[in-house]
């Protein structure tokens, strides 16, 4: 027997200690938001996403105070301001949350211009006869449910509205981003009174002004001019002050460059006489029951599409103008939000190669879904606005951007003399900001043919001219199928004569759905509204 067994030693065994669970990390706040919205992987952070939502409300506060006015423009009598303030910042906080939580994309909404001051003129009988404002609601609503179709409605996998995002042209697609950023701009220099309309004087006997003329469209403001103790160009002088600020902050790469350029030109304003305190009045609570009240005498907008019932009194001269309406709200609130989301996104890298933002279905689908929920609070169609463009500029990129821009418009509520305070003239620096950083898309836009080049300048030229994202797109598309068409039509003569000489055969580019949107545009312009 061996040593080691006489002595009974027993081999040197090495207990091992039971494997333990891995701890699980305890994720913070902060990282289960950067995680749900995807913050990090954006290239952003949290801090940059808060500060590109102020950014965006800032730009877009205007709509506030603005969209009452414009609905209630050609019949102050309609309804209560204050029930249509209400509707219009319940209407943003809804679609903009929307946009946070569903499409996860920096966009912002709010009842849009333009078709806001539509509703207003239908309210004064540009129909041609009397539209209670439940019934103008109830047109807004058929439009918007006629939009969430188009975009849930899918075949062979793919949702008609993306189809007719996929058939419009390249050329067209391309010029959108920099007809928006141009069209932004020039809303930027409007508001801050950079272009102004002109009138001639006409005088009498004695040089006695007797009243002016319309003179050119537009033209810039006389910077040399006082009157009335006034100095004609202060708004102009402080949009264009926040833009320098803006282009000098940006150039060192200051975070929140354009909030700050904002506020710099709102304190400029306030020796020139732009920036003044405002003096509206919020009694919060009785405002709040007269839009919950359910009765129209009282301003009760809330739900009036469906409490108020029909009361048009026109019969069947009232269907036509009635559904040409409804196309017109789709339409319209289609392509702005189309125009709108391909100019803010593709420009910063919010798309994929072919030129479609990030999400792009939850994007639509929410846009719908707002003018739904807008028409049921009792304000015009809810859209994209293209101010969001000012806080992709500051750096948003996820949801957590349109969240924070949500949550403002809801305490703007409370607050409104404060934020009623930021002159249009000091926000406007902000568009003439994101207007130029959209002029860049204007080297991806395809015009080697003049086939390509005519709808690419008329889609731009239009937006701005036109006062109207749809008008350019509409403009660009039926260009480019006329053209077109005429093209292939010559060249199949050709082939047909020249055959036998081995001509090239003729190819036929047009994508079905083009052919559809560009019927859709005929109707849009050509079809009257009123008999």
């Amino acid at each position: 027997m061996s040593e080691e067994t006489n002595n009974n030693v027993q081999p040197d065994v090495q207990t091992q200690e039971p494997e333990q669970p891995p701890v699980k990390e305890k994720k913070t706040f902060g990282k289960k938001l950067d995680g749900y919205f995807g913050i990090s992987k954006a290239g952003s952070s949290i801090g940059t996403e808060i500060v590109a939502g102020i950014v965006t409300f800032l730009a877009m506060a205007y709509i506030l105070v603005v969209n009452p006015n414009a609905i209630l423009s050609n019949n102050a009598a309609a309804t209560e301001w204050s029930s249509v303030f209400l509707a219009t910042a319940f209407g943003a906080v809804i679609g903009t949350v929307l946009m946070a939580f569903v499409a996860k994309m920096p966009l912002a909404q709010a009842s849009g211009m333009g078709l806001n001051y539509t509703v207003g003129a239908i309210l004064g009988g540009s129909l041609g006869f009397a539209v209670s404002y439940g019934n103008v609601m109830l047109l807004v609503l058929i439009s918007g449910i006629l939009f969430l179709l188009l975009s849930v409605v899918n075949i062979g996998g793919v949702s008609i509205r993306e189809k007719i995002f996929d058939g419009i042209p390249e050329c067209v697609r391309g010029a959108i981003a920099v007809g928006i950023g141009l069209f932004i701009a020039f809303i930027g220099m409007q508001n801050a009174g950079i272009i102004v309309s002109t009138y001639v004087p006409v005088t009498g006997d004695g040089g006695v002004f007797l009243f002016g003329i319309p003179g050119t469209l537009v033209d810039l403001v006389a910077f040399n001019a006082y009157g009335a103790g006034a100095y004609a160009a202060a708004g102009a002088v402080v949009c264009l002050i926040g833009l320098i600020a803006i282009a000098v902050l940006e150039h060192f790469r200051v975070k929140g460059a354009v909030i700050f350029g904002v506020i710099i030109a709102t304190l400029i304003g306030i020796p020139l006489g732009v920036t003044k305190w405002s003096d509206y009045t919020w009694k919060f609570w009785e405002y709040f029951q007269k839009f919950f009240s359910f009765n129209s005498a009282e301003g009760g907008i809330f739900f009036s599409a469906f409490t108020e019932g029909f009361t048009w009194e026109a019969g069947a001269k009232a269907i036509m103008p009635a559904i040409m309406t409804v196309i017109t709200f789709c339409m319209i609130d289609m392509f702005d939000t189309m125009g709108t989301v391909v100019g803010c996104c593709v420009p910063v890298g919010l798309a994929d190669e072919k030129g479609k933002p990030f999400h792009y279905n939850g994007i639509m689908i929410s846009d719908s879904v707002a003018t739904c929920t807008g028409a049921m609070l009792g304000t015009s169609t809810v859209t994209t606005f293209v101010e969001s463009g000012s806080g992709i500029a500051a750096g948003g990129r996820t949801g957590l951007t349109a969240l924070t821009t949500a949550i403002l418009f809801l305490l703007s509520i409370f607050l409104l003399p404060v934020f009623a305070s930021i002159p249009g003239a000091a926000a406007s620096s902000a568009l003439l900001y994101v207007g130029c950083l959209m002029l860049k898309g204007i080297k991806n836009i395809k015009i080697d043919t003049v086939k390509n080049a005519i709808p690419a300048f008329l889609t731009i030229a239009m937006m701005p001219l036109a006062y109207s994202i749809t008008d350019g797109i509409g403009f660009g598309l039926l260009s480019y199928v006329i053209i077109d068409l005429i093209v292939y039509i010559v060249d199949a003569i050709k082939y047909a004569a020249n055959k036998k000489k081995g001509a090239e055969k003729p190819v036929w580019d047009l994508h079905v759905v083009t052919i559809v949107v560009a019927v859709l545009f005929v109707i849009y312009f050509f079809v009257p509204t009123t008999f």
